[in-house]
């Protein structure tokens, strides 16, 4: 039975995947984190256990890629569903100054920021231009630069302690 299941849930995955498109597992918002989990639940549940049955975690599924579908889209026309769905950037570094403030309130810890610094290769604070932690938790490290466009920091909390040069 875990054979069939498999066979059939992995058979819809990949058809719901083609229909709906690439942005089915992409990270782009905490909404779409959310969803990527839920559809490793219900694959696990179909697979290890007698309920939900095949059709009902097939079902499921298509449940899960349809509101992703209607809250992507939903997201494109209203900027006030992306404002409810979306966490907002944030701006933990300006430079090789470390803001506190926004580190606390996305509960960051200093070690936790140094490691993203290591990993990005980052030897010194001046070396930093920025470090934001995205909308999807993830956090991006940008290094110093002759040109940087403001325009890529549009909408993300604190970012008016950039430097920029004109």
């Amino acid at each position: 039975m875990v054979l069939i299941s498999g066979l059939g849930i992995y058979v819809t995955l990949l058809l719901l995947t083609r229909l709906s498109g690439l942005r089915s597992f992409s990270k782009m918002s905490s909404f779409d984190f959310a969803i990527t989990i839920a559809f490793g639940s219900v694959i696990a549940s179909t697979l290890l256990t007698k309920s939900p049955s095949l059709v009902s975690g097939c079902f499921g599924l298509a449940v899960l890629f349809l509101i992703q579908y209607i809250v992507s889209r939903s997201r494109r026309l209203a900027a006030f569903v992306e404002s409810i769905v979306d966490n907002e950037p944030m701006l933990l570094m300006a430079g090789d100054r470390i803001l506190d403030e926004n580190l606390t309130r996305a509960r960051v810890t200093n070690d936790d920021l140094n490691s993203h610094l290591r990993v990005a290769g980052i030897t010194h604070p001046k070396q930093v231009f920025a470090v934001v932690m995205e909308s999807t938790g993830e956090v991006a490290v940008l290094k110093q630069s002759d040109e940087v466009d403001h325009s890529i920091f549009a909408g993300v909390r604190g970012s008016e302690q950039l430097t920029f040069d004109s």
